[in-house]
């Protein structure tokens, strides 16, 4: 059994993917096409590009019908019914609150209340008309923005994962940064792919540990085999401010960082929907167990609050 690693920067992290199988040359050849897929999706989805889907829909369609590629036309679908089932938890209009808060491309600030509710004026799903007879995105206002940052990852692994199913591939292992994970089969002679859930340590824990021992801890091993997961936390991007850590992840319902929860980790079978729904489980902490079972039966998931034990199911606790 042959084992074949790529990696490719892309979404401002870095996309590895691990193949085994019987044939180098076309394990190389099949994870260089996936590689070349999770590009294309960010080309489509960047906000940042001004060709991208997703930025030519934000500066046109609160004038006029925006024309979408039909596969990104359909995530935006699927980004709808996310919205939905999550009573709210998971939307992908927050750029404008995003901004408020300075993490659009800044390290983050405290706005004032004014600037807050201004920009909880262009929140929300129902400001987006999609129109599936003519794959078109319009918006009923000027200043609303889409940002499919809480689900492109997935999204790309999910592409990915179904051109290395397309050539063949039994056994791969998808990685996208620090935090979604999407997989074919398991390892040779394994039951699953064995993933680690990890924290920062707390200040207390780092003055106990050595100068040698890793600023992670792991708190939860995830075993994937034909499923995905992804793993949300509010100290990927955050500041502090009078004793409070205020995360990047904002909840759109209350124009605030999210207090539901300091990290979650979801297992569901598709990468796409995990990428969502553990930004979602994030927002929403302990009230969205409800709705994660009720639509996705099958899931496994970790919650954790600073300073109390995680809420852990299916994922192995440590």
């Amino acid at each position: 059994m042959e084992i074949v690693k790529l990696a490719r920067e892309a979404m401002a992290t870095r996309f590895e993917i691990v193949l085994y199988g019987d044939n180098p040359v076309s394990l190389q050849a099949a994870g260089e096409e996936a590689l070349e897929e999770i590009e294309w999706v960010e080309s489509q989805l960047s906000i940042y590009r001004s060709d991208s889907q997703i930025n030519h829909a934000n500066q046109r369609a609160a004038r006029e019908p925006v024309k979408i590629e039909p596969t990104i036309f359909e995530l935006l679908q699927r980004c709808q019914a996310l919205n939905t089932l999550t009573d709210g938890a998971f939307d992908i209009t927050l750029g404008p609150l995003i901004r408020c808060w300075g993490f659009m491309g800044g390290t983050g600030a405290i706005p004032s209340p004014e600037s807050i509710e201004e920009a909880k004026s262009f929140i929300g799903i129902h400001h987006i008309q999609l129109d599936p007879d003519e794959f078109t995105i319009q918006f009923d206002r000027e200043g609303v923005m889409l940002d499919l940052g809480s689900i492109g990852k997935g999204y790309a692994l999910e592409r990915a994962k179904e051109i290395l199913e397309e050539n063949g591939i039994k056994s791969a292992l998808l990685h996208g940064g620090t935090s979604t994970v999407a997989t074919i089969g398991t390892p040779p002679d394994q039951e699953s792919w064995k993933i680690a859930i990890t924290r920062p340590l707390t200040p207390e824990e780092k003055e106990k540990a050595s100068e040698d021992e890793p600023e992670l801890k792991t708190i939860g091993i995830a075993n994937l085999c034909d499923n995905a997961l992804s793993v949300s936390a509010i100290w990927g991007k955050s500041f502090q401010s009078e004793n409070r850590e205020y995360g990047h992840v904002i909840d759109g319902r209350s124009g605030e960082p999210t207090v539901g929860a300091a990290q979650a980790a979801v297992t569901i079978p598709s990468a796409t929907d995990a990428d969502a729904i553990s930004t979602a489980l994030l927002v929403a902490g302990n009230k969205g167990i409800a709705w994660l079972d009720r639509h996705f039966p099958a899931n496994e998931f970790l919650l954790l609050k600073p300073g109390k034990q995680p809420l852990i199911r299916g994922i192995e606790s440590l």
